[in-house]
């Protein structure tokens, strides 16, 4: 298993560990709902270093983006960020992405851990003249403080006005007087920021926002409580609730597909797909009483099988068996109650709007 440069501090804080995506990753310290609450209401600090972080560079790099992405690269300004997927010819996702520019031909595109190898090979396949991909992943290292006091944290190691850096915008700067990228992102649904740094500055970066998070009571925050916070807010997970065999349309993620921008890989198949789409969709329900539903469970209205789930928790919040997955079109219907198959016995449950909070 790859280990991030953090490995030591979080078995020296007592992480519970786990294989995620081929890496060793803490799932949780103090436990996920104390975690999870803490990011809801004050604010944690993750470690994020295994996510996937390509560089595409070149004079045709913009082109190469534009041919590889649903969304349009031509909307992204020096110092914006990106939400877009990457689908294949049959517009299957292969991967859902952030964009940074950093320079007129230098952006950052970072992935999902488990699919860094894959999308590397996809896009070196598809480049357009001069165009260079280049996999930074050992290189960087990567933070995500999220939660309501986060700003307040942050504050105290820089000297950059956080409150001009806007939703999916970035700055470059000095936090603890190291240089890195500081993106108002995160996947938490929190205020919050995603730092990009040296790997070899990680311990000392590590400590020195928890040290100044200290006052704001401020936790480490594991892969447990990042699942189940980015679930209360609906936010997909690939491998789970997308994958290559389904389409941006099913997954509600429509909203990312540029038709008009041009040709990109998956538009003309994703152009008879939004016509005519889909037999099934991603929808969300919160289980009724006590229970908790995860994926592979059997979604029933009556004796008839409608779908399954891709993701289920209990919501800290909501305290109650929240999830989503993919059903029947016909019956995503706020109020429609359904039935989820656990093991040997039925949950009730509701179809709800997202997000869940």
């Amino acid at each position: 298993m790859k280990k991030t440069p953090l490995n030591e501090i979080h078995k020296e804080a007592g992480a519970k560990m786990t294989d995620f995506g081929g890496w060793e990753m803490p799932v949780e310290y103090s436990g996920i709902i104390d975690e999870h609450l803490a990011v809801r209401k004050k604010c944690g600090l993750f470690d994020v270093s295994h996510m996937g972080e390509l560089l595409l560079t070149g004079s045709r790099a913009e082109k190469s983006l534009q041919k590889i992405i649903t969304n349009d690269a031509q909307r992204l300004d020096k110092n914006k960020v990106l939400y877009t997927l990457m689908c294949n010819e049959n517009g299957g996702i292969i991967d859902d992405l952030v964009v940074y520019k950093l320079q007129k031909d230098s952006f950052l595109l970072v992935v999902n851990a488990s699919n860094t190898e894959k999308d590397f090979n996809w896009i070196k396949k598809h480049l357009d003249g001069d165009a260079q991909i280049e996999n930074m992943t050992e290189h960087y290292a990567m933070l995500a403080l999220q939660g309501p006091d986060s700003q307040k944290v942050l504050t105290k190691l820089t000297d950059l006005n956080l409150q001009e850096i806007n939703y999916y915008n970035y700055k470059e700067g000095k936090v603890a007087a190291k240089d890195m990228i500081i993106s108002r992102t995160g996947y938490t649904g929190e205020l919050g920021y995603e730092l990009y740094f040296n790997g070899e500055y990680a311990e000392k970066i590590w400590h020195d926002i928890m040290k100044a998070g200290k006052e704001f009571d401020i936790h480490p925050t594991g892969l447990g409580a990042r699942d189940t916070l980015r679930l209360e807010k609906g936010y997909p997970l690939y491998g789970n609730d997308i994958n290559e065999k389904i389409n941006p349309y099913q997954a509600s993620l429509g909203w990312v597909v540029k038709l008009d921008k041009g040709d990109f890989i998956g538009r003309e198949k994703l152009k008879a797909l939004k016509n005519s789409c889909c037999d099934k969709q991603r929808f969300a329900c919160v289980i009724q009483g006590r229970g908790v539903a995860r994926k592979g469970h059997k979604v029933y209205v009556e004796d008839q099988v409608i779908g399954e789930l891709s993701s289920g928790s209990y919501s800290p919040l909501l305290k109650k068996g929240i999830a989503m997955g993919y059903i029947k079109s016909d019956y995503i219907k706020p109020g429609n109650e359904i039935k989820i198959k656990v093991r040997k016995r039925f949950l009730e449950a509701e179809v709800v709007e997202l997000p869940f909070v």
